[in-house]
C-alpha cells in the first residue's frame, strides 16, 4: 500500500526532530476523534484551522497596547501574534523542534484575547469573574465558541500550549509544572510570547511619546541592546545557546544577565508603561465601555442572542448561563465593534 504524504512526511520527522522534540505521529489526539488527512499532519492542521478562524480575524481589531490606535506602525493584537510566532518559529528550527506545532500554538496563543486589551481582561474579572483570564478564554475560544459552537477540535498538544502560555507576571522562565507546557514546544511559545511583547511594546511606548528612550534602564541597553533588532536577535540566541539537555530532556535556560536584564525591562514597562498616566486614561474609557454593555446585554436576553446569531456563535446560548453568554460575547468583540455598539445604544443620534 502506497505511503500518504502525511506519512511519509511523518517518517521524516524522525530524521530531523531533536529526541525531545514532539513528533506529529505521537500526538495524544483530539477532544472527538476523526480521520487523518492524507497530506497535513495533525499539527498542520490545527495551524490551518487556528488561520482560518473568525477569533483569528478579529485580532487585527484588538488593542495590544495602546487603545485602538490611529497610527499604522502600532502593534495590534495580530500583528503580535505573528512576531511570537516568527520568533518561536527560529527558536524551534535551531532546536530542531517541531515547527508546525509551535506555529499552531503561537497562532493560537491570543484568540481569546479581550478588546482593548489587558484593560479589557481586568474588567471582565471585576464585572464577571476573578476567574476570567484570556488564556483560559483563548481554550475555550478553540474548544466550544468557533465553528458554530462546534470548536475547532485541536489536539492535546496545541490546547495545552494555548492554555499554558502565560502566567502575568509571573517566572518568565518557569518550573513550576503546573504552569509548564507539556511540549518543550509549548514552552517556546511561552517564553517567545515575553520577548516579543518586551521589545514591540517598548517600542510602541517610545513611538507614542509615553516615554523617551533615554528612560530605558542602562541596565537593560547595555546588556539587550538599543533597538528592537539587537534586543530580539540577543534575546533569541541567548535562549538557544544557553539550553541544555539533560537525560534526553531539554532545559530551556537564559544566561543570569540576560535574563536579570528582560526581568528590569519588564519590570520597567508595567511601571512607565501600563500603568502609565496614558494608559490609565483610556482604561477607565474602556472599562465603562464594556461595563455598561455588559449589564445591558445581561438585562436583554432577546438583543444578546440576536448578536450572537450574527457573531455565529447563538448555538452556545442555551447550554450555558446568561451571564457566561455576555462574558463570551464582550471577550469576542474587536475595539471597534465595542465603541460602535456603545455608540449605537447609548449614545442620541441626530436627525438629519
Amino acid at each position: 500500500m502506497n505511503m500518504s504524504l502525511r506519512e511519509d512526511f511523518e517518517k521524516r520527522e524522525n530524521g530531523f526532530l531533536a529526541e525531545f522534540g514532539c513528533r506529529s505521529s505521537e500526538s495524544k489526539g483530539r477532544l472527538t476523534e476523526e480521520a487523518q488527512c492524507q497530506i497535513r499532519t495533525v499539527f498542520q492542521r490545527d495551524r490551518d484551522r487556528i488561520v482560518f478562524s473568525h477569533a483569528f480575524r478579529r485580532l487585527k481589531h484588538k488593542t495590544q497596547v495602546f487603545l485602538s490606535p490611529l497610527g499604522d506602525h502600532y502593534r495590534t493584537r495580530l500583528t503580535h501574534t505573528l512576531e511570537v510566532a516568527q520568533i518561536a518559529r527560529t527558536i524551534a528550527r535551531a532546536m530542531r523542534l517541531n515547527e508546525d506545532l509551535t506555529e499552531a500554538i503561537a497562532l493560537g496563543h491570543d484568540l481569546g484575547h479581550t478588546p482593548f486589551g489587558h484593560s479589557g481582561e481586568t474588567t471582565l474579572k471585576e464585572i464577571y469573574s476573578q476567574a476570567f483570564c484570556h488564556n483560559d478564554q483563548s481554550l475555550r475560544v478553540v474548544d466550544v465558541l468557533e465553528n458554530k459552537g462546534k470548536g475547532l477540535n485541536l489536539t492535546y498538544e496545541v490546547r495545552d500550549g494555548i492554555l499554558k502560555h502565560s502566567k502575568g507576571f509571573g517566572e518568565i522562565l518557569t518550573k513550576d509544572p503546573d504552569e509548564m507546557a507539556f511540549t518543550i514546544e509549548g514552552r517556546v511559545v511561552r517564553i517567545s510570547d515575553i520577548m516579543a511583547y518586551l521589545n514591540h511594546d517598548l517600542d510602541d511606548a517610545i513611538r507614542s511619546g509615553v516615554i523617551r528612550r533615554e528612560q530605558i534602564p542602562p541596565s537593560c541597553t547595555k546588556v539587550l541592546g538599543q533597538t528592537h533588532s539587537e534586543r530580539a536577535t540577543l534575546m533569541i540566541r541567548d535562549l538557544i545557546f544557553s539550553s541544555k539537555i539533560k537525560d534526553g530532556k531539554l532545559d530551556l535556560c537564559m544566561s543570569e544577565r540576560v535574563l536579570s536584564a528582560m526581568i528590569d525591562l519588564r519590570k520597567f514597562l508595567y511601571e512607565n508603561v501600563y500603568r502609565s498616566d496614558q494608559v490609565h486614561k483610556e482604561f477607565v474609557k474602556a472599562k465603562k465601555i464594556l461595563s455598561e454593555l455588559y449589564t445591558y446585554f445581561l438585562e436583554n436576553s432577546e438583543k444578546l442572542k440576536s448578536q450572537l446569531t450574527t457573531m455565529e456563535m447563538a448555538k452556545t446560548l442555551k447550554e450555558q448561563p446568561q451571564d457566561r453568554n455576555v462574558a463570551d460575547f464582550i471577550a469576542s468583540m474587536t475595539d471597534r465593534y465595542a465603541m460602535a455598539l456603545y455608540s449605537k445604544l447609548f449614545l442620541p443620534s441626530p436627525l438629519v
